[in-house]
């Protein structure tokens, strides 16, 4: 009877403890709890810590933290009729349990209807503007038109979309390719213009630097005539009153410069009539008495 009994005191305690535990939860902080019965919803649970519920009550949890949620590349039709490639994503959090947990149930649900909403509104809204719109400071407009008609289709969802990013809007592989091209024309074109008027200027300041020469060469020409030409006559003053102070001397002088000249080198032959003027000077001394040199 003892052990028997002893068997039945210790199911009775194992089956309280289990109801005990069945009665007891923890919420992270991280995380809210919808307590349901039945199926039908008792309450939420959302202050961090211990919980109690009833044995047949189940606790469910959802993450009050941002979630995130990955947008497959679209392929979007600007307003100017180019394709583009977009890569978006979208943060979002639960705000209403209850609401979440009656239409999405969880987390997984929600990721799979909430993917073609942000989908469809990239394409919308993209594709109202031009590709140049996307690439200028109205993106974060464009990010903000899409988070504002996201929030209009999921409001009886029980969650809040806070962000929309679009991570890269670009033109397809084979598009890039020829506008690389394109602008690769532009600027080789580009380049030619300045090179050609490079050139232009160029030969316009090397024509200003020659007729400038070309001047300064004149004048300096002119003004060395001019000094040469009153050289030339002071010179000739000088030698006139020379001449004129001693007419004999100066044209002995004379004469031994033009032998000098003449008669260079150890082997010079001058073959003359011995009255040549030229040699008057070879038997007469400079006053006209015969003499030797």
């Amino acid at each position: 009877m003892n052990r028997h009994l002893g068997i039945a005191v210790a199911v009775a305690v194992l089956f309280l403890l289990g109801v005990l535990f069945s009665c007891v939860f923890t919420v992270n902080q991280t995380q809210l709890a919808l307590i349901v019965q039945f199926g039908a919803p008792q309450g939420i649970a959302s202050d961090p810590g211990l919980h109690f519920k009833l044995p047949w009550q189940q606790a469910y949890f959802f993450d009050k933290r941002l979630l995130n949620l990955d947008a497959k590349s679209e392929e979007v039709i600007s307003q100017d009729s180019k394709r583009i490639q977009v890569d978006a994503f979208a943060r979002w959090r639960i705000v209403d349990p209850l609401l979440f947990y009656q239409t999405l149930v969880n987390q997984d649900t929600a990721i799979v209807r909430l993917t073609p909403i942000l989908s469809s509104n990239i394409r919308r809204v993209l594709g109202s503007q031009n590709f140049a719109a996307m690439l200028s400071a109205r993106r974060s407009e464009l990010m903000r038109d899409i988070r504002d008609n996201m929030n209009q289709d999921v409001k009886g969802y029980g969650i809040v979309i806070v962000d929309v990013r679009i991570s890269r809007a670009d033109l397809p592989p084979e598009n890039s390719v020829a506008i690389y091209h394109r602008m690769q024309k532009e600027r080789q074109r580009a380049a030619a213009e300045f090179r050609a008027e490079g050139d232009e200027t160029a030969q316009r300041i090397r024509a200003r630097a020659e007729r400038e020469v070309t001047v300064i060469k004149a004048e300096a020409t002119r003004e060395s005539e001019i000094l040469r030409g009153e050289g030339d006559a002071e010179k000739t003053k000088i030698l006139a009153q020379a001449y004129g102070q001693d007419p004999d001397f100066f044209a002995f002088y004379r004469s031994m410069q033009a032998y000098k000249t003449a008669l260079q080198g150890g082997n010079t032959t001058v073959v003359l009539s011995p009255n040549s003027a030229f040699l008057k000077y070879f038997g007469k001394g400079p006053g006209g008495a015969n003499g030797r040199k």
